[in-house]
Formats: structure tokens, sequence, C-alpha cells
């Protein structure tokens, strides 16, 4: 039995197209939101012509650094507030996590090179609590260390973490994860 190709041809024609068209009118995979927060009524409405209105891309050529914040919060004095979004849960102790901390901190300075400097960054972990992170001159000094120890040549110190060595898949080839007691089974 000989199956005819036209319509194997077409039904593959129809196929490629349909996933053309579904690329192009697909939302992005990373979408955020832009909410202007009235800060005395606590009424949130959109910024913008269509909801969910997309958080721009952010560069500062000055201190080398790019990102885009879950959501950009505005205050009832026109200031915007990067909100980073955490799906865990916080530590114990009512803070946060540093290193949520200083990737908060870096949309603070980004948006300060901007001409735009934050009063704070805002957290809000899975729980729904949210930790005001202030944008202090401190804070600066902070991000800007962080920045330049991260920009220095990688020493080869390895800082061994059992419970991260242990689902590591390069933990067969890694003197760190050995020196904790990991190793290949």
């Amino acid at each position: 039995m000989v199956v005819p190709l036209v319509p194997l041809v077409v039904l593959l024609l129809l196929a490629v197209v349909a996933w053309g068209i579904y690329r192009a009118v697909r939302p992005p995979l990373r979408t955020a939101r832009v909410v202007a927060v009235d800060r005395v009524t606590g009424v949130a409405f959109p910024s913008g012509s269509s909801w969910p209105p997309q958080v721009p891309g952010y560069v500062s050529e000055r201190y080398g650094l790019s990102g885009r914040p879950d959501e950009l919060r505005r205050t009832a004095k026109g200031q915007l507030i990067p909100v980073e979004i955490k799906s865990g849960h916080p530590p114990p102790g009512g803070s946060a996590y540093p290193s949520h901390e200083i990737q908060v901190l870096a949309y603070c300075l980004i948006l300060e090179d901007h001409g735009q400097p934050p009063p704070y960054g805002l957290l809000v972990y899975g729980d729904g609590r949210e930790v005001v992170v202030p944008w202090t001159s401190e804070a600066r000094r902070r991000v800007l260390e962080t920045l330049s120890a991260i920009r220095q040549p990688y020493s080869g110190a390895r800082t061994p973490s059992f419970p991260k060595c242990r689902r590591c898949p390069y933990r067969q080839g890694c003197d760190g994860a050995q020196s904790v007691g990991v190793g290949v089974r």
C-alpha cells in the first residue's frame, strides 16, 4: 500500500505554520509586572496600557550591571521600588538571606544610576512576608564591595557544603566535595 505524500506534506506544513504562529504570539517565559501603589490608600493599579505590563530590563554601563526586577512598585511620591519575589520561605528571625538582599540592592544601584534612586528595595517571600531592604550609603557600599569581589580572579578556594555537594553532578571530580565526605557511590 502506497501512502499518498501530498496529505502528509500538507499536514507537516500546517504544523510548521502553527508552531511559528504560536512562537510569535506567546507571552515571554518570564514576565514581570509594573504596579503603581498608592501607599496612603493601599490601592494597587496597573501602570501602562496593558496588563500585566512588562518591567523593562535595566542596564548600568557605569557598574557593568543589568537586571530585571520581578516587579516595580511606585510610591505615592513617584519613586520606583524594585521588588524581588522569592518562592521559598524567609530565614527565621525576621530578616532576609544576604544573597537576596544583595540582589535587590543591585537593582537599587541600577535605578540610582538611571537617576531614580529608590528609598528601599523589597523582598517578597513565598509565605507572603515582605522584607524592606533600605537603600542607604551602607547598602550601596555593600553592593559595590560585592561587585568588586566577584570581579576578582577565582582563587581556586572552594566552599564545600554537604547538602549541596551530595546533589552536585560535578562532585566526583571536585576536591571540595570530597573534603566533606561526599564522593561517588
